[in-house]
């Protein structure tokens, strides 16, 4: 827990020390319309990005995960070939391939770009999944990488940021002028309207951020069925239902994994995950050879 704290805080500390000299040097000015707009942009993807560019190091450093790089027994041997496999009929370079330790069953795959990616599993799943299952995840996760989803969540993100911070201190301006604020940098009406409003939109935009999130798995599934079988996806996850919604990955990662929470209600909103079930019935829905389910989309 300590290392992961230690992580996050560093990474944190490190966009703002760069944001902050890029800004110096640019002669950015956050007071003017374009400034804001700027400042916005440099924070609201500042962070995505350089988290982007460091998710596989995080991912290791956090999970402990060890890195297959000469196969030491017939298991890893079958995990790195069934990835290279599915790799090239993805489309995409082979990924890194990596176990990390985990009672649940659960895998990943994060990196920077399809051709720079990592695809890990938990100790968990090859205790619990016989090969055709874990096939199928493998095929998930291949599929995340060749969808570019770690790229494209960092791009939702980072427009969501921007505007949240955009959207927040032009309603703080109009609000501290109707309040008579003649103050340069913002009067009281200002700043308490950009607080209040920077959790409000930030709340609106994690919903939509977590709605793409769970559109990106429903893809990812069919990706799986097309590289390894709709049954076999079918099953997979019918057998991640052992352990769904127990997780030992970082949050960092968790997004990225196979299994995801449970909720109920207004929560099932914030879910990076579809509920089990429905992740199910799609599959199910799809037929069992359909050369239209592209993992390229």
């Amino acid at each position: 827990m300590l290392k992961r704290i230690t992580l996050f805080l560093a990474t944190n500390l490190a966009v703002l020390v760069l944001l902050s000299i890029v800004m110096r040097v640019l002669g950015v000015n956050p007071q003017t319309s374009g400034g804001l707009l700027v400042v916005a942009t440099l924070f609201g993807f500042g962070g995505s990005f350089i988290s982007l560019m460091m998710s596989k190091w995080i991912a290791k450093r956090t999970t402990g995960a060890y890195v297959i790089e000469q196969p030491r027994n017939e298991s890893e041997r079958w995990l790195v070939d069934t990835v290279r496999r599915q790799a090239e009929a993805a489309g995409i370079r082979m990924p890194e391939v990596a176990i990390y330790e985990g009672p649940e069953i659960n895998a990943f795959a994060t990196g920077p770009s399809r051709n720079d990616a990592l695809v890990a599993v938990s100790t968990g799943l090859l205790r619990n999944m016989d090969r055709d299952e874990a096939e199928a995840v493998l095929g998930h996760e291949v599929s995340h990488v060749a969808n570019g989803d770690m790229v494209t969540m960092m791009l939702v993100q980072g427009v969501l940021n921007t505007f949240v911070i955009v959207l927040a201190r032009v309603v703080g301006r109009i609000v501290d002028g109707y309040l008579g604020g003649n103050n340069r940098n913002g009067g009281f009406g200002y700043f308490m309207t950009v607080m209040v409003l920077d959790m409000v939109f930030g709340l609106l935009a994690s919903v939509i951020a977590m709605c793409f999130s769970r559109y990106r798995e429903f893809r990812a599934d069919a990706g799986g069925a097309r590289l390894a079988g709709r049954d076999k996806m079918i099953s997979a996850l019918e057998k991640l239902s052992r352990t769904y919604g127990e997780t030992t990955l970082p949050k960092q990662v968790q997004a990225f994994g196979i299994s995801g929470g449970v909720a109920h209600g207004l929560r099932r909103l914030f879910m990076t995950h579809p509920p089990l079930q429905e992740r199910i019935e799609a599959l199910r829905r799809l037929p069992a050879a359909d050369p239209s389910v592209r993992v390229v989309t």
